[in-house]
């Protein structure tokens, strides 16, 4: 069985002061929780703080990206290693938002995905179809490309290592998220394509999350198919009652939440 898991990216999004509110409010929140694994995304300004916050409580730190160097003269860039030393243990890698409004590439995103390796880092790879790629009936084809552009060529072992995460580039950011059915369509397809990139073993093993307007009231049907292993949230995670709801909506999540303080 394969563990739940819900990622909660920030986004440009919070202060120092509320990035540090809104960690302890979820970190209270989860206390007690068991059988799903919950990270936590905050800018990179905030990875400090916020790691301080879920010392000790069993929620993971993830950045929202990292470069595909150790270090290096890469003015306002932030490297797989930095991520980690900050208390990073997943990072996100292209999300489509890094994609369309920072021209990365399918290579890019390969690269990263092999510094992140190399760092110790968890890639929570993403992929997803533009509203014109799936009416031209591209959906498969696309997910195809950019999971073998991230993971193709490596050893079944790093493969292992990582996770994917689908998210229909027309649904982020909207109240327009896939069904149930079209996630556990696309999401099945990945999973075969994890099978003949590294091992069927491998992509048993691999979460592989929905991303795109994930809130509370759609996570019970999204969750219930067998290969939607958890959320990538967005919106919902700036709101730590909305997120928890998300997290307990996991399968999986057994055991008393306990009520945030903020």
């Amino acid at each position: 069985m394969r563990e739940p898991v819900v990622v909660g990216n920030w986004k440009m999004h919070t202060t120092l002061a509320e990035a540090r509110s809104l960690a302890e409010g979820i970190r209270n929140g989860c206390r007690g929780l068991a059988g799903v694994r919950v990270v936590l995304c905050p800018p990179f300004t905030a990875l400090a703080t916020v790691s301080e916050v879920l010392a000790g409580s069993g929620i993971l730190l993830g950045a929202q990206d990292c470069h595909w160097a150790t270090q290096g003269a890469y003015t306002g860039a932030v490297s797989p290693v930095q991520v980690a030393d900050a208390g990073a243990r997943v990072v996100i890698l292209g999300h489509s938002e890094r994609r369309a409004l920072f021209a990365e590439t399918d290579e890019i995103v390969g690269q990263k995905v092999a510094a992140a390796l190399a760092a110790g880092l968890v890639p929570l790879v993403c992929v997803g179809e533009r509203a014109a790629e799936r009416q031209a009936g591209r959906t498969g084809a696309v997910g195809e490309r950019q999971v073998r552009a991230g993971l193709e060529g490596r050893s079944a072992e790093e493969i292992g290592r990582a996770w994917l995460a689908y998210e229909p580039v027309w649904a982020i950011g909207t109240s327009q998220a896939a069904t149930p059915a079209q996630a556990a369509e696309v999401h099945a397809r990945l999973r075969e394509i994890l099978v003949e990139v590294a091992t069927s073993a491998v992509a048993e093993r691999c979460p592989i999350l929905y991303g795109g307007s994930v809130r509370p009231d759609l996570a019970p049907g999204l969750f219930a198919e067998p290969d939607v292993d958890g959320g990538l949230v967005g919106g919902a995670s700036l709101k730590a009652l909305d997120f928890i709801g998300i997290v307990r909506a996991a399968p999986s999540a057994k055991g008393r939440a306990g009520v945030p303080t903020r």
